[in-house]
């Protein structure tokens, strides 16, 4: 707190909110455009449009219809958005091959995007959930705990495959020990120096993400099953400043926290610990109970959202992954 006494009514600090020019004055945050990045799923086919009934207002969209899309965010300002594939059945292995096929449906788009788009910032997912029978994140044994350092090779496939066709930045969102300095060897050794590593360092084993699972079919696969022995505890904190710092160690260029909101708390200490680009992700959780809310009346859509954006940047986070992109850049825009 400040040095000196501050009495009443010397001290009314109501002056300064009395109009909106002096509110503006002093205002210590702001969301912009350029704080946004939009999570998208694609899907195989064309001309695909499919609605999820989780997540109103969100689709999964076909590569022709996700190129008019970003053209419409690069319009919009909007600095990058982040790719998830849905996976048919018959993709779908214990092995996860799709993962790293230079010709699966996030590769594609990829390339596709980089050449019609080479402006937009293209994030790609480098974990195995999509592609296995299982629904995990890797590769299971026969008790089905999932191996870390066999994952981690078929992740560093992954990761390459992306590079290479293009993506700007590979997100490790699997939470395997080690992989992050795996993926970054790898992407050096090919001549891939410039790719960018967002590590999903503190990715929470969160009820918040049912949603996401309904959008890219993994939840039926994973049945009932859950991610705790990868993901973290959600009772834990100090534990997320460990793997931050062996993330970073590894090589990543940026940091993530995920879910978001129930988790601002961890943002603040990522950043004031480490101070480097740190981001998080607004889940698919938050934006279903969000949606909620406004459909039902309860809540002013364009006030909650902005206000729920603001609350990552008070909490420190350099940018956020929310399915509420567009319409928040449209909502800047009109300003």
């Amino acid at each position: 707190m400040s040095q000196f006494n501050e009495y009443f009514p010397a001290s009314r600090l109501r002056r300064m909110r009395q109009s909106d020019f002096s509110r503006r004055l002093m205002a210590e945050n702001r969301v912009t455009v350029d704080d946004l990045i939009y999570p998208m799923f694609i899907v195989e086919g064309e001309n695909q449009r499919q609605v999820i009934p989780s997540m109103p207002g969100i689709e999964r969209l076909s590569l022709d219809l996700l190129l008019e899309e970003a053209k419409e965010l690069v319009a919009l300002g909007i600095p990058a958005i982040a790719i998830f594939p849905v996976t048919s059945a018959e993709k779908k292995s214990l092995l996860a091959e799709e993962a790293y096929n230079p010709d699966a449906l996030a590769q594609r788009a990829v390339r596709m995007l980089k050449q019609h788009m080479p402006e937009l910032g293209v994030i790609t997912d480098v974990a195995l959930d999509p592609f296995t029978t299982h629904g995990q994140d890797g590769i299971i044994d026969d008790e089905g705990y999932v191996l870390n350092d066999i994952t981690t090779d078929i992740l560093v496939k992954q990761a390459l495959s992306h590079a290479e066709a293009g993506a700007d930045i590979v997100a490790p969102s699997d939470m395997m020990d080690g992989r992050i300095g795996a993926i970054r060897s790898a992407l050096e050794a090919e001549g891939f120096v410039n790719t960018k590593i967002m590590a999903y360092s503190a990715k929470y084993a969160s009820a918040y993400y049912g949603p996401f699972r309904d959008a890219v079919g993994s939840a039926g696969n994973l049945k009932g099953g859950n991610k705790k022995s990868y993901q973290m505890d959600p009772a834990n904190s100090d534990e997320a400043l460990r793997e931050v710092a062996l993330d970073l160690e590894e090589g990543a260029d940026m940091v993530m926290v995920k879910p978001g909101m129930p988790y601002l708390d961890i943002v603040r200490r990522v950043k004031d610990e480490f101070g480097v680009p740190t981001f998080a992700y607004q889940v698919s959780g938050e934006y279903a109970m969000h949606m909620a809310a406004i459909q039902n009346g309860w809540l002013a859509e364009e006030a909650i959202v902005m206000e729920s954006l603001l609350a990552f940047k008070r909490a420190g986070a350099d940018g956020i992954l929310t399915y509420f992109a567009k319409k928040a850049a449209i909502w800047l825009q009109q300003k």
